[in-house]
């Protein structure tokens, strides 16, 4: 299962019971990868959306662990810093979002108070970058304390870690920016340390290479993401989990180019996710292109989805309206298979 934001954590960013009911009834999958959870306050972006930074964070992510766990499933939690795809409204002390430079995305943040205009960021500087190692350090180890079973890496669509890989955002003359080593380098460097907490083969991350949200763009997305996956190959990670965008989801036709060639570099486990269904992730695996499928909005509308699978059965179909927000209509009452 996908990682799916849905915006129903409570006041707090705390997860709450709906929230337990919600991945309960998704435990047939293989591995649940959940909703990003920000590792930080800083790292927040979005209404409603979970932590994973204090003590009832951890203790309501411990509830849906158990859950899961009871149905003989894995989970492993998203780390998440949104990084300039934020608004004052939801910083400490309403200071601005964070990235590695300081470069508005067009578009707008979904705030508490309705959409608001994205903000020109606050550069980090040198002496804040570890800071942001560190609040990835601590979040892995609130993690381990949650009883999951490994975390995911949110590297990708646009938030912290992906701005500072490509060069459309990333505008720095120090050793996080310019060439494709200083680009990469806080990546490697959070992997490093959340792989001290976890152990490489229970961390993962994510990547986009040609995800155009956030006004992201980068010179040669081929040469630095094959970059990216040669730095990667240094860890024995769980797996590599690929977000494929068809050209038609790339704004800028330049941008494209065939992402068969990243799995054909990752020396791992190698996981693709993108509107797929039951044939072409079949197609993907016995093709080798892919060791593991993960899917998402179809998991949203079956919760038995690896059921019908199996049984070829019909599949329910999401109601985009309650993908973001709201209570159990769209969440936790699609129906499983008689």
């Amino acid at each position: 299962m996908a990682p799916l934001t849905r915006n129903r954590a409570a006041q707090g960013n705390i997860p709450q019971a709906i929230n337990i009911k919600y991945y309960e009834q998704r435990s047939s999958a293989g591995l649940i990868i959940t909703e990003g959870s920000q590792i930080s306050p800083q790292g927040a972006g979005y209404p409603n959306t979970p932590g994973i930074y204090n003590s009832a964070q951890i203790d309501a992510w411990k509830k849906i662990t158990d859950s899961v766990h009871k149905k003989a499933c894995r989970i492993f939690l998203q780390l998440w810093h949104v990084g300039r795809i934020s608004h004052p409204s939801f910083q400490p002390n309403g200071s601005l979002p964070v990235a590695p430079s300081a470069i508005r995305p067009a578009g707008e943040a979904s705030t508490y108070d309705g959409n608001k205009r994205f903000v020109k960021p606050h550069a980090l500087s040198l002496d804040e970058i570890p800071d942001v190692i560190d609040q990835f350090s601590k979040a892995a180890k609130n993690a381990l304390k949650a009883g999951f079973d490994g975390v995911e890496i949110h590297a990708a669509h646009g938030y912290l870690l992906d701005e500072f890989i490509r060069d459309g955002s990333n505008k720095r003359t120090d050793k996080y920016g310019g060439s494709l080593e200083n680009r990469t380098r806080l990546l490697v460097e959070v992997v490093e340390v959340v792989s001290k907490v976890w152990g490489e083969d229970r961390v993962a991350v994510r990547l986009s290479p040609l995800e155009p949200y956030g006004s992201m763009y980068d010179s040669n997305p081929e040469a630095t993401f094959t970059h990216v996956i040669k730095k990667l190959n240094k860890f024995n990670l769980a797996y590599l989990h690929i977000r494929e965008n068809t050209i038609e989801e790339v704004e800028d036709s330049d941008q494209y180019f065939d992402l068969k060639k990243l799995r054909q570099l990752f020396s791992g486990t190698y996981m693709v996710n993108g509107s797929y269904d039951l044939n072409r992730a079949n197609a993907s695996i016995m093709a080798n292109e892919s060791d593991l499928v993960a899917f998402g909005q179809l998991f949203i509308a079956n919760p038995d989805l690896p059921v019908r699978f199996q049984k070829n059965a019909a599949l329910n179909r999401p109601d985009p309206s309650t993908y973001y927000g709201g209570g159990e209509r769209g969440y936790t009452d699609y129906p499983f298979l008689k």
